[in-house]
């Protein structure tokens, strides 16, 4: 009986770890461990990607001095949406990845792959999360 409490939460936690690797993600995005142990989204080169409570469902308003501070991420173009992921069409013509309808973005303070600094900035910016 002793066997089954001890391996019972290690089972669950493996089975988490499993879900989130299934978790499919277009090409150039992964799931990863932020510096504070958060799982998020990241693109190809680790840097976390982050959500805009300002976007609405399949919209990107961020462009401008805003896009150049949380540049979007890009979608090529003929990419195929896969489950939650879709593309989205931006005022400027040029394709972005969104996940259930929110854009995604990194932030150009995040200096190294992990950081997740842009995680609240202005109370509506938040870490993409699975």
């Amino acid at each position: 009986m002793q066997v089954h409490k001890i391996f019972a939460p290690m089972l669950l936690l493996l089975l988490a770890d499993c879900a989130l690797a299934a978790v499919k993600t277009p090409a150039g995005v992964e799931t990863r461990k932020s510096d504070a142990g958060v799982t998020v989204f990241a693109d190809a080169k680790g840097m976390t990607l982050y959500t805009f409570d300002k976007d609405t469902t399949g919209k990107s308003v961020c462009n401008g001095n805003c896009a150049k501070n949380w540049p979007p991420l890009s979608a090529a173009a003929g990419s195929t949406p896969t489950g939650d992921w879709t593309v989205v069409t931006r005022d400027d013509g040029s394709l972005q990845w969104a996940y259930k309808g929110k854009p995604l973005y990194t932030w150009i303070k995040d200096s190294k792959p992990g950081e997740t600094t842009g995680d609240g900035v202005g109370a509506v910016w938040h870490n993409a999360v699975p």
